[in-house]
């Protein structure tokens, strides 16, 4: 698994157009609300801030990362070879997603420490960790699924849109409007208790064990993910 996602990471840091796309775009626009923080708190709150980060990294640069990469791997028969060695499905999987996955981490830790320097500090870092965790296992479940509909890595640029912009959307709409109204729907949509689990990480003021009950509808999510995955994945182009 190491050695796949040594190669993997290789390639990454070669395709420049992937490290931009992928992942200075959202840093770029994850820096944008950093900075305008003041007007972004008065929308929704710091919590709303630290929401949407998290998810325009994890929806641009891991989701739509990890859809391409599978997607170019099985193109160009990489996928088919691997599974010709030692390596088990799962390991050659982990492998290919790890890099995509540790560098979105590391984008996500290094934002939300810079928006806990310039603003205040989260009321339970432990709490929106488990939020960022869960995100992450979210969206890498997705793409696993959406990779299996994926043809080609143009054919990403189309197929990631409706998740990528969906969850973006759903986290805006929980992150501003809260989940007084429309509280089951909200928190059932991919995306909408994960918002509301780290805008209470951040802003504080809910009982811990009722955020917590927040990781069931993403934990759903990513049970259903793994499940469409299994079903929709190809080892192989179509032909």
């Amino acid at each position: 698994m190491l050695s796949i996602a040594r190669s993997e990471l290789i390639q990454i840091f070669r395709n420049r157009s992937v490290l931009i796309t992928s992942f200075v775009m959202p840093l770029a626009i994850s820096a944008f609300f950093v900075y305008q923080h003041e007007v972004f708190a008065k929308i929704g709150s710091l919590g709303y801030i630290a929401a949407i980060v998290m998810f325009t990294v994890c929806a641009f640069g891991l989701y739509t990362s990890a859809v391409t990469t599978l997607a170019s791997r099985r193109q160009n028969l990489f996928l088919k070879r691997l599974r010709s060695t030692a390596a088990g499905d799962a390991s050659i999987l982990a492998g290919l997603v790890l890099p995509v996955t540790v560098i979105s981490l590391v984008q996500v830790a290094v934002i939300m420490t810079v928006l806990g320097v310039v603003t205040d500090t989260p009321a339970n870092v432990g709490l929106l960790v488990v939020a960022v965790l869960a995100s992450v296992a979210m969206m890498i479940g997705l793409g696993l699924a959406t990779a299996g509909l994926t043809n080609s890595p143009e054919h990403a640029q189309v197929t990631t849109l409706p998740v990528s912009l969906g969850v973006i959307a759903v986290a805006s709409w929980v992150g501003i409007s809260g989940t007084d109204d429309l509280t089951l729907l909200k928190r059932l949509l991919p995306g909408g208790s994960a918002t509301e689990l780290a805008v209470n990480a951040w802003n504080g003021g809910v009982a811990l064990t009722d955020s917590l009950l927040l990781l069931a509808p993403t934990l759903a999510w990513v049970v259903v993910a793994v499940v469409l995955a299994t079903r929709l994945f190809r080892w192989e182009p179509r032909r």
